[in-house]
């Protein structure tokens, strides 16, 4: 038992580490998704957060220490981000085609996120702070943390709201799409990323290319939409 605490200690010093850990983890996440016949409860970017956390949390190790083994893949978010355009440019002329309906999705979607959200939150009786965090919660994490220090909200309150938001449409999106008869790849795919932002897209683009290349879309542009939405609806609704 000394041996193997010995081995611990020192594989926690190595920063590849939880580098390796996240990926083993992802890998396994994903053979035991397709053998399964991809539940959606086992989609594997969920299962690797609920396991890796675990694991955080098991051997008490800070998250900082894990972020300086794992942060490569963190600086692949670019790189991945820019990639997106590649599918997009495939589907040009489809969302040219496309362009009044997806306008209209965008700009309903953005405000429904938002409103239900705050809407949600007043029912429960939600601190000011709370609702100010609330309010950008359908977009990715690095505009929404930026669009609740702008209008008054707790960017780390914000994070979790993102993440919960995420996991959670990546969930119950591609069953509720099902159960809506909507085959429509650019349809599903858009859905999804506007209303789960990054896990949403990974789950398109595990659909189609053309349901991820939507969905990428719908993500970008709901942030720069919801950024410029977001801190109007604040002012009046008066909660600021």
């Amino acid at each position: 038992m000394q041996a193997i605490t010995n081995t611990w200690v020192y594989l926690a010093q190595t920063p590849l580490l939880w580098l390796t850990v996240t990926l083993v983890i992802y890998q396994s996440g994903a053979v035991l998704y397709r053998r399964l016949n991809s539940p959606t409860i086992l989609n594997p970017i969920i299962t690797s957060i609920v396991v890796l956390v675990t694991l955080l949390l098991l051997t008490g190790t800070p998250y900082q220490t894990y972020f300086e083994g794992a942060q490569f893949v963190h600086f692949l978010l670019g790189p991945a981000t820019v990639a997106l355009a590649v599918p997009l440019y495939r589907y040009s002329k489809k969302l040219t085609q496309l362009f009044a309906p997806v306008t209209g999705a965008l700009l309903i979607g953005s405000l429904t996120g938002t409103l239900s959200a705050v809407g949600l939150g007043w029912l429960f009786n939600l601190s000011t702070a709370t609702l100010l965090s609330l309010a950008p919660k359908s977009i990715t994490t690095p505009i929404a943390m930026g669009v609740a220090e702008q209008i008054g909200g707790l960017p780390s309150l914000t994070t979790v709201f993102v993440v919960f938001t995420g996991i959670l449409g990546a969930l119950l999106g591609p069953k509720s799409l099902d159960f809506l008869r909507i085959k429509e790849f650019s349809v599903r795919g858009f859905t999804l990323g506007l209303s789960a932002h990054g896990l949403g897209t990974a789950m398109a683009f595990q659909e189609n290319e053309e349901a991820g290349a939507f969905a990428g879309l719908a993500m970008g542009l709901n942030g720069a939409v919801t950024a410029i939405l977001v801190p109007i609806l604040v002012r009046l609704l008066g909660l600021n």
